[in-house]
């Protein structure tokens, strides 16, 4: 039994954007595209795709969460029109349930606090996905392809601490700030543990088990509170993912399974226009073991590289928007 949450956010919702803009004022720092950049709260429809790709391609799902901001992002229409026999209950998880008491804390702007919450939605099964909203199944999927009994896969890529911490001071060398990206959380996870390495995923639906995460802040609540203190992403904090998958190797729970080949990865911008997506679908299409895929920041590209996308993804999902 394994339910599917996936983390959404409008950031042009007027409300959102002037509950965010009243906390960004005082720190410069914040306003770095890799902090708290606006392409990182914007929504141009992928969440359909995210639920689109699951209902068609994981029918075996028992139920999907969308964990907001006193948000909704009104998907019932969509799904009624495009399955209409679906049996998959779709529930919204307000940013309060999940931060119950430590509601100081709120609102958060953070996606690395929001995960680190996720185990406390009331009546989550205990084998889980976790889908950013940009996230989307490709190909039909099957339960074992991430859970089997007490054991869990992982499509990731060993990789050694210290090669990571290099990267990371060559980064901010002559910069105005910490640049703070994908590997640095999961580095921070390692050396919570003290791991020589830890294991890059992809941008793919990520394994989780609310038993493991239970039990882990019971024994470590500093840590807890450590990484959902701080409203906007921070060099500091630990990639919540990371620190079960380090941990449950080391006991056997967790195996590791390549990711070359299953995941596609779409990184548009106003520089990489229709002929990069042109090129990405082309590549995605060609690759018989694709699993999984990403679009990141659509709305940073143009008008017509965003057609191009949605026309393919639609026409892949067998869905109407």
């Amino acid at each position: 039994m394994t339910d599917v949450v996936i983390a959404w956010v409008d950031g042009d919702d007027p409300a959102h954007k002037r509950k965010k803009a009243s906390y960004l004022t005082p720190n410069k720092e914040l306003h770095f595209e890799d902090v708290a950049g606006e392409s990182r709260y914007k929504s141009t429809g992928e969440i359909y795709y995210c639920i689109a790709s699951v209902l068609r391609y994981a029918p075996w799902v028992r139920k999907i969460y969308i964990v907001t901001d006193n948000q909704d992002p009104h998907v019932d229409e969509f799904v009624a029109r495009n399955f209409p026999d679906n049996t998959i209950p779709i529930e919204l998880v307000d940013h309060t349930v999940l931060f119950r008491g430590y509601e100081q804390y709120l609102p958060t702007f953070n996606s690395l606090a929001i995960s680190t919450m996720l185990w406390r939605i009331p009546g989550l099964s205990d084998s889980f996905l976790y889908f950013n909203d940009d996230v989307f199944l490709t190909a039909p999927a099957e339960e074992e392809m991430w859970f089997e009994g007490d054991k869990t896969y992982i499509y990731a890529e060993r990789y050694p601490a210290l090669w990571a911490r290099l990267l990371r001071w060559g980064k901010h060398l002559g910069k105005k700030h910490k640049v703070f990206g994908h590997k640095d959380p999961m580095l921070n996870s390692a050396d919570i543990l003290k791991s020589n390495h830890f294991y890059l995923f992809p941008h793919a639906p990520v394994p989780m088990h609310r038993t493991w995460y239970e039990r882990f802040y019971a024994e470590h609540p500093d840590l807890l509170d450590r990484n959902i203190r701080h409203r906007f992403r921070e060099p500091s904090q630990f990639s919540a993912p990371t620190l079960f998958y380090v941990s449950a190797h080391r006991t056997g729970q967790l195996e590791v399974r390549s990711p070359k080949g299953t995941t596609c990865f779409f990184k548009p911008s106003m520089e990489k226009r229709e002929s990069y997506m042109e090129r990405k679908i082309a590549e995605a299409e060609a690759n018989k073991d694709l699993k999984f895929g990403c679009i990141n920041s659509l709305g940073e590209t143009t008008e017509e590289a965003q057609q191009i996308f949605k026309e393919w993804i639609t026409k892949k999902l067998d869905v109407t928007l």
